[in-house]
């Protein structure tokens, strides 16, 4: 074999896995999972304090003359600006709405920032803009506020966009990953994975043999669907950066208690899970746009069920394990095998810009 030492050059080369204690910002800080929660807690959270941030929920819970309010905000940087099944636009509203809805509020107002690089065509901020409103529409929404910025050619790639909303809490819902309890039983609204591959195999040109579609979509009515059987859902999370595996993880930290899922009864579309395969990625890991996860008093597990079911976002909607006392702050799963394997938090992100 040839010496190639003298011929590679390895200084732009990048370690998919960043170690921890880097003194500059790497992508996996943005990735959802244990690098942006360290973020968080060393920069953030010491930096602004506050009771309603404590929370560290999708949306922040907030009492205002008399009315409990949950109030978000998010930016989207995905790449490319239009893939199948949305764009960055639909994602800038479906996001900020789905954030909300975990908290168990409707989305009433949304403010809207477009950060436009020079030299952007006016046609591409047109369509982005276009699908913004009409994703807004179709969620029930209006867009009350907004601002633009521009910034000089070569430092915004194209667009990005901001969204923050507010919305009303119903009386008598309390979701948080706080009254979770052993028992409780973990529904997921339907297959998991689509959006991170769909925008990986634009982004990459690849090709899998069948168009894999984005699931992105604004879930307020699903949850109300939801939220009619009961009030008394303990917790729901939408699983977008760092997956179902993210999301299930947080709720265990902050619940301490132990989660177990069933692999099998994890619905994965076959197309995502080929794709994985071939990529080497675990679709537990991969983005969402358009599901939830929900944990539910075991009584009401059927019906809650029954209606996810019953809603268009929601007909594969399947149960998919439990809380339990044992090993608390840490989730297992049962293999096909019958062995069981740890699902750890994921450190980065397995697909950077996804959303």
């Amino acid at each position: 074999m040839p010496d190639t030492t003298d011929t590679l050059d390895v200084t732009g080369w990048t370690c998919p896995a960043p170690l921890r204690d880097r003194p500059r910002v790497v992508m996996g800080h943005g990735g959802g999972g244990t690098l942006s929660a360290e973020l968080v807690e060393q920069v953030f959270a010491p930096a602004f304090g506050g009771a309603a941030l404590a929370e560290r929920g999708d949306a922040a819970t907030l009492r205002l003359g008399g009315a409990r309010l949950a109030f978000s905000t998010d930016s989207f940087v995905v790449r490319p600006l239009f893939f199948p099944g949305g764009s960055i636009g639909d994602l800038a509203v479906n996001g900020t709405v789905n954030d909300l809805a975990m908290s168990g509020a409707r989305a009433a107002y949304l403010s809207c920032g477009f950060i436009l690089e020079e030299g952007v065509e006016i046609e591409t901020v047109s369509r982005v803009a276009e699908a913004l409103g009409a994703a807004a529409r179709a969620a029930g929404v209006e867009v009350a506020t907004g601002d633009t910025k521009v910034v000089e050619s070569g430092h915004g790639d194209g667009l990005f966009v901001n969204t923050s909303g507010i919305g009303l809490i119903p009386a008598g819902v309390d979701l948080r990953p706080a009254r979770v309890v052993p028992g409780d039983v973990v529904i997921v609204s339907g297959p998991v994975g689509a959006h991170g591959v769909a925008v990986m195999s634009v982004r990459e040109g690849l090709e899998f043999g069948v168009e894999i579609v984005s699931d992105c979509a604004a879930l307020g009515g699903l949850v109300a669907a939801m939220l009619a059987v009961t009030p008394d859902l303990h917790v729901l999370r939408d699983p977008t950066r760092g997956g179902l595996a993210a999301s299930l993880n947080e709720i265990a930290s902050g619940s301490g208690t132990g989660v177990v899922i069933t692999e099998r009864e994890v619905p994965v579309p076959p197309a995502v899970a080929s794709a994985c395969a071939v990529l080497g990625l675990d679709p537990f890991y991969v983005a969402n746009e358009g599901k939830l996860v929900a944990f539910v008093p075991r009584e009401h597990a059927d019906a809650v069920l029954e209606a996810m079911r019953a809603h268009p976002l929601g007909g594969q909607a399947a149960i998919i394990g439990e809380a339990v006392a044992e090993h608390p702050g840490m989730v297992v799963a049962r293999t096909g095998l019958g062995g069981t394997r740890v699902v750890d938090m994921p450190l980065g992100e397995q697909l950077p810009r996804i959303c």
